[in-house]
């Protein structure tokens, strides 16, 4: 069973699916939730606090996906292409994760206060994009090193590439109708960005570290 917090994260989503985040209120949350509207705000100490803490919990379920991921692919040599597609994935199935990963936020949607205030304002704080890029970055480093026959430097570049290439994707949709077009189906990365990826991926470079400006 769904504990209060979690139950009024998941009401929260709910209505945020269904209208902007301005229009929902905190009596409609709890309602939904099936709890006070005092245990709301004993949870999360206001609106703000509610998007704050529905925001970080989009970013935790991505970076979760992330690592298993990357554990999926730790042995097929395909780490890097498979975090692009999981990432186009996130990205296109959640708006919070794409906006994370983006910085971009549309009017419908919560925008994360720069200092968090009240109850929570010791939690983690939310990553920029770029933070959250070098983050994902490190991750897939890590995770898929001592498999990889390339050296850090090389395996950091191809992983960075790969971020980079999905949040091209991500930013830029490809117009309807053309050849690079997203499909219908769970299968978000096309042939040809899987072509694109593959030749980018193949990169060599002996630069200690080298990011991408």
């Amino acid at each position: 069973m769904p504990t209060a917090r979690e139950a009024l994260l998941d009401a929260a989503r709910s209505a945020l699916s269904r209208q902007p985040w301005t229009s929902v209120r905190m009596v409609d949350v709890a309602a939904r939730a099936g709890v006070s509207r005092q245990t709301l705000y004993n949870e999360f100490g206001g609106k703000d606090g509610l998007a704050r803490a529905l925001i970080r919990r989009a970013a935790d379920d991505y970076l979760a996906g992330v690592d298993r991921t990357l554990g999926a692919d730790r042995r097929r040599g395909t780490g890097p292409a498979a975090l692009a597609r999981w990432t186009v994935g996130a990205a296109r199935a959640d708006t919070l994760v794409r906006a994370l990963l983006t910085g971009v936020w549309g009017e419908r949607l919560p925008v994360p206060a720069a200092s968090p205030s009240g109850r929570g304002a010791d939690a983690p704080a939310l990553p920029t994009p770029g933070e959250l890029l070098r983050l994902v970055r490190d991750r897939a480093v890590a995770a898929l090193e001592d498999t990889s026959a390339e050296g850090t430097a090389v395996l950091e570049l191809r992983c960075e590439m790969a971020l980079r290439l999905a949040l091209s994707y991500t930013l830029v949709p490809a117009e309807p109708g053309s050849q690079a077009e997203e499909p219908d189906s769970c299968r978000p990365i096309t042939p040809m960005m899987t072509s694109e990826m593959e030749t980018s991926l193949s990169v060599d470079t002996t630069s200690p570290r080298k990011t991408i400006p």
